[in-house]
């Protein structure tokens, strides 16, 4: 079976082609909750943002001008709803809450080894997304992009609008926030 480019798929659909656009909502929507889930911390918010993403897309695919890949692209408009969609909630709390280390640490004391790996891995989940809540929202989506997507830094300076040291200054206080976050665990 034939593989179709993003770019003759975006041509069809910009053409009209309702079934090319159905193709690159297939192809790139765990692209775009991947990175949405990142964001925004929870699935629903997440499936919030990919639905909109797409509609907008939908909508803006006239004027795009294949300067970046449909991906980069897509990436920005799905970062841009996240980030409206937390403005817009402003009172966003990490998924697990307060407390939730000591629930699992009380519980890892009456289970098998291989059940302490599962609670070992669910506290660093549960320390990672409250790290992630910690970053400001420009750190957070170049940290998503680098080190979740692994979008190269002129990718993510394209995305972002932002220059690209300005950039790489953004990518660097997330992951200082990060390791001090994570001290203990690594």
């Amino acid at each position: 079976m034939l593989v179709e480019s993003d770019v003759f798929l975006v041509e069809r659909a910009q053409a009209g082609d309702r079934e090319a656009f159905r193709m690159l909502v297939e192809r790139h929507s765990r692209s775009v909750f991947r990175l949405a889930f990142r964001l925004t911390g929870n699935e629903h918010d997440a499936d919030e943002v990919v639905q909109e993403s797409f509609i907008k897309a939908h909508r803006q695919l006239p004027r795009f001008e294949a300067r970046s890949s449909f991906s980069t692209w897509l990436y920005r408009i799905a970062s841009n709803c996240a980030v409206d969609l937390l403005r817009a909630r402003r009172s966003y709390e990490p998924i697990d809450g307060e407390g939730g280390e000591m629930t699992l640490a009380a519980a890892s004391l009456t289970r098998a080894p291989e059940q302490d790996q599962m609670v070992m891995s669910g506290q660093i989940q549960s320390r990672i997304r409250a790290a992630m809540v910690g970053l400001t929202q420009r750190e957070r989506e170049a940290f998503v992009l680098r080190h979740v997507e692994g979008l190269s830094i002129e990718e993510i300076s394209d995305q972002m609008n932002l220059k690209v040291n300005a950039t790489k200054h953004s990518i660097f206080r997330a992951v200082r926030k990060m390791r001090v976050a994570l001290a203990e665990f690594v």
